[in-house]
């Protein structure tokens, strides 16, 4: 008699299930990495975090600038409470503004022997000599949000959006909106920050296509509110403030004091002189409901995630690209009603 031939389904279904779990894995990454050393692109909008559980029990130091506009506020919370998720020992350390105080965290956190460090830098320069100490103890240090002028050896990547583009975007927004034609006050942000500079230059290569477009007066509101209103009074009350058409402020709290100072002046914002910023904080969407505020080019402060999920890669000994893009988008007082709902900051 002729037998049927036997065999397992054992060996494939199991083959199935790592297969399907290898995808699963896949598909937690947060940012999209590379080993070859360049730029890599993220979007940090919505993300989960969570990670693998593989930083449980780690210690991480953050180094937080300080808490000077609501922008700043939303990524320290994105990181704290990423941490917290992933079962991390985070010591958050807040500078108030101070850089001094940042380098003498990074200091303390190499005498702690912290396991990694996410900096969030005042400035661009003045990192060397506390970098290479980090670097001799074998620490891996995160940027997020700014860059440093430093040799890139002496950090693991920088996860941050492209303040060229933001500043880019904004200009060629409001070249679009006056035809080209424009007398504009800059309110800057802190001098010598990464922010402050390379949004300066995009706007500025935006402009600079359109001979009628000017800026008229360009001082620093060091990237809080208080400082945007100030600076604004002293703008309006110069001998060219009755020239000013257009605002145009390196992030929404400056824009949202310039705004205060415009209506004590007895203009309209939004209409008497056109207001454009970048971060696209909840109160900014809540100026362009409003019809203050024309525009604003977003800035994603939501960085805990890919964050985390360097620290994780570094840990586990992979390479990664020494700069991660965040994509941002730009937001008219047009769209405001139809996307306030949705903003997580």
């Amino acid at each position: 008699m002729l037998r049927k031939p036997t065999f397992s389904l054992a060996p494939i279904v199991a083959a199935l299930c790592l297969l399907t779990l290898s995808a699963c894995d896949r598909g937690n990454d947060s940012a999209s990495t590379s080993s070859s050393g360049g730029a890599s692109a993220a979007s940090t909008q919505g993300a989960g975090g969570g990670g693998s559980g593989a930083l449980r029990g780690k210690t991480v130091g953050f180094s937080q600038i300080g808490a000077e506009s609501a922008w700043r506020t939303a990524e320290t919370q994105s990181i704290e409470s990423e941490a917290q998720k992933r079962g991390v020992n985070l010591k958050s350390v807040d500078a108030q503004g101070s850089q001094e105080k940042q380098i003498a965290t990074l200091k303390s956190f190499v005498t702690q022997g912290v396991d990694a460090i996410i900096l969030a830098p005042k400035t661009e320069n003045g990192w060397d000599p506390v970098l290479r100490e980090i670097k001799r103890a074998n620490i891996p240090v995160i940027l997020v949000d700014r860059g440093v002028s430093a040799p890139e050896e002496l950090y693991t990547t920088l996860i941050a959006s492209d303040f060229v583009a933001e500043g880019r975007m904004a200009g060629e927004w409001l070249a679009k909106k006056t035809n080209g034609k424009c007398n504009i006050a800059e309110l800057q942000g802190t001098t010598g920050a990464a922010p402050a500079n390379d949004r300066r230059t995009g706007f500025g290569q935006a402009i600079g296509k359109h001979p009628g477009m000017k800026i008229i007066m360009s001082q620093t509101g060091d990237f809080n509110r208080s400082g945007g209103k100030q600076v604004m009074e002293a703008f309006l009350k110069s001998p060219q403030g009755k020239d000013i058409q257009a605002v145009y402020a390196h992030n929404d709290d400056m824009a949202l004091g310039a705004i205060q100072a415009i209506e004590e002046a007895g203009k309209k914002p939004g209409q008497d002189v056109l207001v454009v910023s970048i971060d696209a904080v909840r109160g900014a969407f809540d100026a362009m409901v409003e019809g203050k505020l024309n525009c604003t080019v977003e800035c994603n402060p939501l960085l805990g995630p890919a964050a985390f999920d360097a620290v994780e890669k570094t840990l586990a000994g992979q390479t990664l690209p020494k700069k991660t893009i965040v994509q941002d988008q730009i937001f008219t007082q047009e769209q405001a009603k139809d996307v306030i709902g949705t903003r997580k900051y």
